[in-house]
């Protein structure tokens, strides 16, 4: 599978991208470019995959990749409900143009 790179290392990509989704999660809609816009989908749609199985291997497969316990309950006991009945596709992109400093292309990410 591929994967974008970000222009980072591999610990500053993964850090980065643990951040976007465990805030993702949190507040349910971010802003931030189209290409981590894109790898954070994967990553959130695997998150709430494994919160929907509600097993205990599968909280701490969460809980070991995102940054925030609170996030994982809610994760856990909210989120997995709302989407109990849909096969996948727990996220939407929206673009919304480029960012005023230096043109990179900006978009909205959120939960369904």
């Amino acid at each position: 599978m591929s994967y974008g790179k970000l222009g980072r290392t591999t610990a500053e990509r993964r850090a980065l991208l643990r951040s976007l989704v465990t805030s993702l999660l949190a507040k349910e809609r971010i802003v931030t470019t189209e290409a981590k816009a894109r790898e954070i989908k994967r990553l959130a749609d695997k998150m709430i995959t494994l919160s929907k199985r509600g097993t205990l291997h599968a909280r701490r497969q969460t809980a070991a990749f995102l940054l925030d316990e609170d996030v994982v309950k809610k994760l856990f006991d909210t989120v997995s409900a709302r989407y109990a009945h849909r096969p996948g596709g727990y996220t939407r992109i929206i673009r919304v143009g480029p960012r005023k400093g230096d043109s990179a292309p900006m978009a909205i990410i959120e939960l369904v």
